[in-house]
């Protein structure tokens, strides 16, 4: 095995290969060009290796030319380059893994190159990982000056720099030492790495964000590090796709100032025709080219036809926001009813409540509702060692929103009933709360705990989670959201929550919130439209005995 590592080739061959091919042609080290010249003349000297055009050279198209020029060009007054994160969105099959190879290929042996230079590929498994390790790997076989000077380790997944690229002028000769390396996020994070460059394909994909907040927070070791995220669109707003997409729409309208970012989205207009292929054209800058023109015309008329497929063509080929699954809440609506009304102001007044007993590492919600003025407000705990697993489980900040007080922590790694319990007994006794609707799951413990205790009588009611009991308790919901009567508290946590419910139907079109169907967490919008629930019937029938729950 040697020196070189498992999975290493032997290199006597490829030596010999280099020395026969004479020396490459090196049109990036020409001074005149400028420094985003030099990295495309470079890409377009690699061959590509598969598919109809294999055996020419890479020709960029122009939106790859611009992303490369916009991220190359601008410059410090130190005279550094200004960018530090690009943010590529596209439908699939633009050729994005020739572009990301290409930039990789620049920073390994290009005119990007540095001496002990970390470069890293990342993706969602090690499937998708290792598609663009086996591209730099076809290429470099395919190339003998970089064969020559690299040393490819199939096994790691790794490519180590090994000899002095070319150099001319001053410019090139760098990247010996250079290790690049194929991540995944389902395998151990990268803790303690100091990367040049890192490149994120279809982060979109991605059901954990610590990789991706492990390379964005590691690049403090370079002059000019550079981090590159090349992926379609994630339906989930609260997804890190999402966050980046956004905000690089605040940098193009100039409300937000970062020279360090430079963002290009390529996506159809919302609500477009499935069948419109001037909206095909915007999410699909190489249509005709790389993107097959034939194929998308098939795949659209597919989706025109077939209702469940119409969102993962929006999605994927169109570029666009969109989730396959029915979500219960739009999220003008809620965001349009975020009015809270301060508690102080419902102290003593009529209201119904709702709890949701999450299991024993999980998020519990308790919702007040007071229908005179259609407010809510609702609380929120998790187990304070649960916090770090459940913001890497559903890919959202609970630390943060535990340090802002919008989730309430509870000792240790299991619920805490009796946290519950204390908010319960403060609840009854601020307001005049007529009933408190409940899930029969898990409830158990908690009436243990309130007999152990010996707390006085509260009103809780049984709930069912089924069509019966919650068909009209959704659209009594539904009603005083769409009509922005409600009068929510506004919280982020909420407003997520919102953006995750989805609904399912019966035969006869009930409707009601679906923990099965939803992305990720619901429980505090379930509570709120249980509580709603609670008050619509109240309303229409006598409060119920309190349920005395005595030592």
């Amino acid at each position: 095995m040697g020196k070189r590592g498992p999975g290493a080739r032997p290199q006597a061959k490829i030596q010999a290969a280099a020395l026969d091919a004479g020396p490459p042609k090196t049109p990036w080290l020409n001074p005149i060009l400028s420094r985003s010249g030099r990295v495309i003349a470079f890409i377009e000297t690699l061959p590509v290796t598969k598919g109809i055009l294999s055996g020419t050279l890479f020709r960029l198209v122009d939106f790859q030319t611009e992303f490369i020029r916009a991220i190359y060009d601008p410059v410090t007054d130190e005279g550094r380059r200004a960018v530090r994160q690009a943010l590529l969105s596209i439908a699939r099959k633009n050729g994005k893994t020739g572009l990301i190879v290409g930039i990789v290929l620049a920073h390994m042996v290009g005119p990007e190159a540095e001496d002990r230079g970390e470069i890293a590929s990342a993706a969602n498994d090690k499937e998708q990982a290792g598609l663009v390790f086996e591209e730099l790997v076809a290429i470099i076989d395919a190339v003998p000056w970089i064969a020559a000077i690299t040393n490819v380790q199939s096994f790691k997944k790794t490519i180590e720099v090994t000899g002095v690229p070319p150099a001319a002028n001053g410019l090139g000769g760098k990247g010996k030492g250079t290790i690049y390396e194929a991540l995944s996020s389902d395998a151990k994070t990268k803790h303690g790495m100091s990367p040049s460059l890192w490149i994120y394909d279809e982060l979109a994909q991605s059901k954990k964000r610590e990789l991706f907040d492990t390379l964005q927070t590691s690049q403090g070791g370079r002059l000019e590090p550079l981090g590159i995220v090349i992926s379609t669109q994630s339906p989930l707003a609260n997804h890190p796709m999402s966050e980046l997409v956004d905000y690089a729409e605040q940098v193009a309208k100039g409300i937000t100032d970062d020279p360090s970012f430079v963002g290009r989205i390529y996506a159809a207009p919302e609500g477009c025709d499935l069948l419109d292929e001037e909206a095909w054209a915007a999410a699909n800058p190489a249509l005709g080219i790389f993107r097959d023109l034939t194929d998308l015309r098939t795949l659209a008329i597919r989706a025109t036809r077939l209702p469940s497929f119409e969102s993962a063509f929006r999605n994927l080929y169109l570029n666009q926001r969109v989730d396959a699954v029915e979500r219960a809440i739009n999220q003008a609506d809620w965001d349009a009813c975020a009015k809270p009304v301060p508690l102080d102001d419902l102290v003593g007044m009529r209201c119904f409540g709702a709890l949701d007993l999450g299991s024993v590492s999980d998020l519990s919600a308790f919702t007040l509702y007071w229908p005179e003025v259609q407010a809510a407000w609702t609380w929120l705990w998790v187990p304070k060692e649960r916090v770090r697993e459940r913001a890497e489980k559903d890919r959202v900040p609970y630390d943060a929103w535990v340090r802002d007080g919008l989730i309430l922590p509870t000792p240790g790694r299991a619920r805490d009933d009796m946290a519950i319990l204390r908010k319960l007994v403060w609840a009854v006794g601020q307001f005049d709360v007529e009933a408190i609707g409940f899930d029969r799951w898990r409830i158990e413990d908690l009436k243990k705990k309130i007999e152990d205790e010996g707390v006085p009588a509260l009103p809780l009611v049984a709930w069912g989670q089924g069509f019966k009991d919650m068909s009209p308790a959704f659209d009594a919901f539904e009603t005083e959201l769409i009509d922005g009567r409600l009068r929510h508290d506004g919280s982020p946590v909420m407003r997520w929550m919102a953006s995750n419910c989805a609904v399912e139907k019966d035969d006869a079109g009930n409707r009601k919130p679906s923990k099965r169907k939803s992305n990720d967490k619901i429980d505090g919008i379930v509570t709120l439209i249980m509580a709603m629930g609670m008050a619509m019937r109240q309303q229409q029938q006598p409060a119920p005995e309190p349920m005395a729950m005595m030592l």
